[in-house]
């Protein structure tokens, strides 16, 4: 069998994995062994924490409806409540905008969710 030396293929492959670990700290970016052990890391972190994110932006906006809700009068599991008893189908994410951004408009559902408890 003829000898492969792999010298361009080699090079072309530290270089990928190289670039893709520019901004870690120490030998984590300019060693190819250390960089694409923290590579394959990054990649699995990266991949898990996709799905993690989503609960963590849901505990973000439940906190944010909490607090505005709490301010007209209202706890998050009553505010939550009384909007569902009422009949009025709005998801977390557009209630915990409005809290932030148009207090006026949250406190017309918070009206809402009063008056159906």
């Amino acid at each position: 069998m003829t000898r492969v030396k792999r010298g361009y293929t080699r090079h072309q492959r530290h270089k990928k994995i190289l670039k893709l670990a520019k901004g870690y700290r120490a030998s984590n970016s300019k060693l190819f062994k250390v960089a694409n052990e923290q590579i394959l890391h990054s990649l699995y972190y990266s991949f898990a924490h996709r799905r993690k994110k989503k609960g963590d932006f849901r505990k973000l906006w439940i906190a944010r409806i909490n607090a505005a809700a709490r301010l007209n009068g209202l706890s998050y599991s009553k505010m939550v409540h009384g909007l569902k008893v009422a009949g009025v189908d709005v998801n977390r994410k557009v209630l915990a905008d409005l809290a932030v951004s148009d207090s006026a408009a949250f406190a017309k559902f918070a009206d809402v969710a009063k008056a159906n408890q």
